[in-house]
């Protein structure tokens, strides 16, 4: 099970990573514009409509402060989850920010939402992913692994 555990984690790691960069980049355009299959929402004004949708609840001038950190962090977090630098910290933000996208889908809209959509799943993924005591095949593994042979 030990060895298996490095193959589940980049499992984990690149199934999270390219989440996070698609649904992030979709709202910049980046997979075509909206209607086109595949697309979530294609541009950032659709994104805004549904941002405004999930954290209804929450002040209007707070909306798109939110929805801009929080489509930075999934950018980020997906690049960096991906190529697997920082991959601690990547995996508890996405874990915080997928919790936080959870709680604001179960107020809006009811849990029925967060649950169907996986939501919490993506949390608690993202979680387990930062209590891997290694991250093989990653710039974490190969940075540690330059320091242990310049220091042998």
């Amino acid at each position: 099970m030990i060895k298996l555990q490095s193959y589940i984690q980049l499992y984990l790691r690149l199934a999270l990573s390219t989440g996070y960069l698609k649904l992030g980049l979709d709202r910049l355009g980046c997979w075509g514009p909206n209607g086109k299959p595949f697309v979530s929402w294609g541009d950032w004004t659709h994104f805004m409509e549904y941002a405004r949708q999930v954290m209804r609840f929450l002040p209007a001038s707070l909306i798109t402060v939110f929805a801009v950190a929080a489509t930075i962090a999934e950018i980020l977090s997906g690049t960096l989850l991906l190529i697997g630098k920082w991959t601690r910290l990547a995996a508890i933000g996405s874990g915080v920010l997928s919790f936080l996208f959870a709680i604001a889908m179960a107020i809006s809209n009811g849990l029925q939402d967060p649950i169907g959509y996986s939501v919490f799943t993506v949390s608690a993924a993202s979680f387990l992913l930062a209590t891997m005591p290694a991250y093989k095949w990653s710039a974490d593994n190969l940075i540690l692994l330059r320091q242990t042979r310049r220091f042998s």
